[in-house]
């Protein structure tokens, strides 16, 4: 038998189906919320050692697309007034910053002003002629042969001084290349130093007022700038470095120097809205995007390294300049951006940022394991100083000064490693591990690099 429904029935139909959608609508907003409750206490615990170990302070943070799931200060942007970091905390990028020019420069192609494949003479009429084969394109990609001003002696005694594009470029303008141009890969933030001289000739503007007004301001990035060693901006981050009885304020350097190699100011929030903006399409066209995140020798495309691990794309860049270092990722395939910013010198925000990657995509990452130090006779100190080849080009010499064991990694400073064993050392500024091995006779024959989930032996030379 057949039931006729009348309009009661329908009204009290759609009563229950309404009440079983809020239900179940209530049900995912809990879940939604307790699975972003657990990847904040996730995301927290990778950060937190590295704050107990004073190894870093600042601001981490983490989107998916547009949500924010985990954002959280650490330690004081202000030691001295103990003024906390927060994500509206304005910090030093360092060479985060080359993105920005690197974009610039796209956008004055866009424009008809010039083509990356210009030679660079075309714009500096005066430049040397061993520069005659160095295109804009070599600049971006750090393939000009040009050496990095940087590493050359004369850096450190001008760093505390102002000095315009054309006193930097002297710097380094009459130095013979390391390479010929496009020959092979080297970091140069003399080429960075270019480019922003040549967007200067080419615009007549200020590089400062050209990012501001085309790439700031269409990001909506109202907390970002050109840092300034006299101007008062608000919320900014003090630097450090650490010492052995605690953290001391960083050195002076004239953000004259860094210019648009390296000397923008930016916070977490704002970074989160340049990577959706220069990835949503708002800035750059789909063909000057491409070019700008196309490696061409190893990972690096225009101010970025663009690799693939696990099956994942990740778009990233990082910094480093005196009492900061930050790293900023972003993934395509999944649209998160992860920022890490830290006014503290180190390598922290290099590890954080890459584990929080991973924790973000549901993988595990760990936190920087505990090491207790122990005490181990100099005699044994000693048998382990030499130079071990990792590869063709990558060793590490260990020394002994008094009773402290020293490692130097090739063009890297010289950092104190520290005994749990009488094999086994810890660093305290980095996340790694020496492990020295022997062979029968007892000899010291391997020295192998414990880092990044990688283990690196080399052999004693």
């Amino acid at each position: 038998m057949t039931r006729t429904l009348n309009t009661r029935d329908t009204i009290d139909t759609k009563k229950s189906l309404h009440t079983i959608v809020l239900c179940v609508l209530c049900v995912l907003c809990v879940e939604s919320h307790r699975a972003f409750a657990q990847d904040a206490d996730r995301f927290d615990a990778i950060v937190k050692p590295y704050v107990d170990s004073r190894r870093f302070m600042g601001v981490a943070l983490v989107a998916r697309g547009d949500d924010v799931v985990f954002s959280r200060g650490y330690g004081s942007a202000n030691l001295e007034w103990s003024v906390p970091n927060t994500a509206s905390t304005k910090f030093r990028i360092g060479s985060i910053t080359k993105q920005y020019t690197a974009a610039s420069i796209l956008l004055l192609e866009e424009r008809g002003k010039l083509k990356v494949d210009d030679p660079v003479k075309q714009y500096l009429p005066d430049a040397p002629a061993a520069w005659d084969r160095i295109t804009i394109f070599n600049l971006l990609t750090h393939t000009s042969g040009i050496p990095n001003f940087t590493s050359m002696p004369s850096y450190r005694p001008m760093e505390p001084f102002p000095a315009t594009p054309e006193k930097v470029v002297a710097t380094f303008r009459d130095k013979p290349l390391d390479f010929a141009p496009g020959e092979k890969f080297s970091y140069s933030n003399s080429g960075y130093i270019l480019l922003g001289y040549v967007l200067e000739k080419v615009t007549g503007a200020s590089y400062e007022s050209f990012v501001q007004q085309n790439l700031f301001t269409p990001a909506g990035m109202k907390d970002s700038g050109y840092d300034s060693n006299s101007a008062v901006i608000a919320h900014r981050a003090a630097g450090y470095t650490t010492a052995a009885t605690g953290f001391s304020n960083a050195g002076f350097v004239h953000m004259t120097i860094p210019f648009s190699a390296g000397a923008l100011y930016s916070t977490a929030e704002d970074l989160l809205r340049w990577e959706q903006a220069l990835f949503g399409g708002k800035l750059l066209t789909p063909p000057s995007l491409k070019k700008m995140t196309t490696p061409f020798k190893g990972d690096y495309a225009f101010g970025l390294v663009v690799r693939t691990e696990n099956g994942r794309t990740s778009i990233s860049h990082n910094g480093g300049i005196e009492g900061f270092n930050t790293a900023l990722a972003y993934y395509p395939e999944t649209k998160t951006t992860v920022v890490v910013l830290g006014n503290v010198n180190g390598t922290a925000p290099d590890e954080i940022v890459a584990k929080l990657g991973k924790i973000a995509h549901g993988e595990v990452a760990q936190a920087p394991a505990e090491h207790t130090e122990i005490s181990v006779p100099r005699a044994t100190l000693a048998s382990y100083v030499g130079t071990y080849q990792l590869a063709p080009t990558f060793a590490i010499e260990i020394s002994l000064e008094g009773d402290q064991l020293f490692e130097q990694a090739t063009n890297q400073p010289k950092f104190a490693i520290f005994p749990e064993s009488d094999t086994r050392f810890f660093l305290k500024v980095v996340d790694a591990q020496i492990e020295f091995q022997k062979d029968g006779a007892g000899a010291v024959t391997t020295l192998v690099l414990h880092q990044a989930g990688r283990d690196m032996p080399g052999k004693r030379k």
